[in-house]
């Protein structure tokens, strides 16, 4: 072979290899697509508005809204019977004008998808952390008690509270004091979840603090106007976790 057709050869082998790097990337990202998860805080059928806003509760109790926070964390997605923990740790904050988070999955039909309200007993115990879970973000309590899953705070003329003040710092994670909450939703043929290669779906989900008042317990403002320790009264608000969530909307983005 003269060097002239062994020179084609070693230039023609370097061209398909550097054709192949550039379709590398192209090819993975093919295999995933976006799940946006975005969460709308409403009361009343409205958005939440802190500070400005008077809202009503199931028993004609008056309210306004200071601060309102809540952790959302061990994402578990099902496919065809598989399930995928996803994880994370997001901190929602009705403060803040963007509740969305992104995580990547592969592209296909979603059955259901769980997270837990909450931040489970490891990451309690943990010690110092970071981002959603830094202490600075104002959701924790000392190394002893945890986090804070549920945080609530405004004022209400029927609260029987120095300066009608409400205080709901709902925490808890050890065994029978454990508040944290698996919140389920299933997907069937009329509303999928449908998640497609380089492509962005969005699932909305609304949390209506109208069931945090009333659902699975009553909790009257007038009764409870503060809660800031683990027990039973935390137990009693945290059993309408369960009742707080809803799907709002399921949308592809283009």
């Amino acid at each position: 072979m003269n060097k002239t057709i062994l020179n084609k050869n070693i230039v023609v082998h370097i061209l398909l290899f550097l054709a192949a790097i550039v379709a590398i990337p192209g090819m993975l990202s093919a295999q995933t697509g976006s799940l946006k998860i975005s969460f709308v805080n409403t009361v009343n059928g409205k958005p939440v508005v802190l500070r400005d806003s008077i809202y009503s509760n199931y028993f004609g109790e008056q309210y306004s809204i200071s601060k309102l926070k809540y952790y959302i964390s061990n994402i578990i997605v099902s496919h065809n019977a598989e399930n995928k923990n996803m994880g994370g740790y997001y901190l929602v904050n009705a403060a803040s004008d963007n509740n969305s988070f992104d995580i990547q999955l592969k592209p296909g039909k979603y059955n259901s998808l769980e997270f837990l309200l909450g931040v489970d007993s490891i990451r309690n115990c943990s010690g110092a952390q970071t981002d959603a879970l830094d202490p600075m973000n104002d959701m924790f309590w000392t190394w002893n008690t945890g986090y804070v899953m549920f945080k609530l705070e405004g004022t209400s003329a029927s609260s029987t509270a120095d300066l009608n003040r409400i205080e709901h710092h709902i925490g808890g994670y050890k065994g029978s004091n454990n508040v944290a909450t698996k919140i389920n939703f299933s997907f069937a043929n009329d509303r999928l979840l449908e998640v497609k290669a380089n492509s962005s779906t969005e699932l909305v989900i609304e949390m209506n603090m109208d069931n945090y008042w009333h659902s699975t317990n009553d909790i009257k403002i007038t009764e409870t106007p503060v809660c800031m320790v683990t027990g039973e009264l935390a137990k009693k608000i945290a059993a309408n976790f369960l009742n707080l969530f809803s799907i709002k909307s399921i949308r592809n983005i283009p």
